[in-house]
């Protein structure tokens, strides 16, 4: 299994306007072959600036086949959707992880 993390930075005042959207956006991507689910989970960080959200949407994918199928084929215009709508109000930065045994 393969996570694919989206951390987001988002200008306060459009803040519920960008959830909405994201929401949308979201179910979108889980019509994406191979991915499995998301979560969204909300950064506490006291060091944050007030004029800005952070939210982490975390995808479960199959595998990372699937991942660079996305990437290949569908990733540009997922993106591009959201600057359309929300221009530079936004910033995104995407990191993989995987799921790995310890012992």
């Amino acid at each position: 299994m393969v996570f694919y993390e989206v951390n987001l930075r988002i200008d306060a005042d459009i803040a519920a306007e960008y959830r909405a959207w994201l929401a949308e956006h979201i179910q979108e991507m889980l019509g994406v072959p191979g991915f499995v689910d998301a979560e969204v989970l909300e950064v506490i960080d006291p060091a944050a600036p007030a004029d800005r959200v952070q939210l982490s949407v975390r995808y479960r994918v199959h595998g990372m086949a699937a991942l660079q199928d996305y990437f290949e084929h569908r990733a540009a215009k997922m993106r591009e959707a959201g600057t359309a709508r929300f221009g530079g109000r936004f910033q995104a930065e995407r990191r993989i992880l995987q799921s790995t045994p310890l012992t």
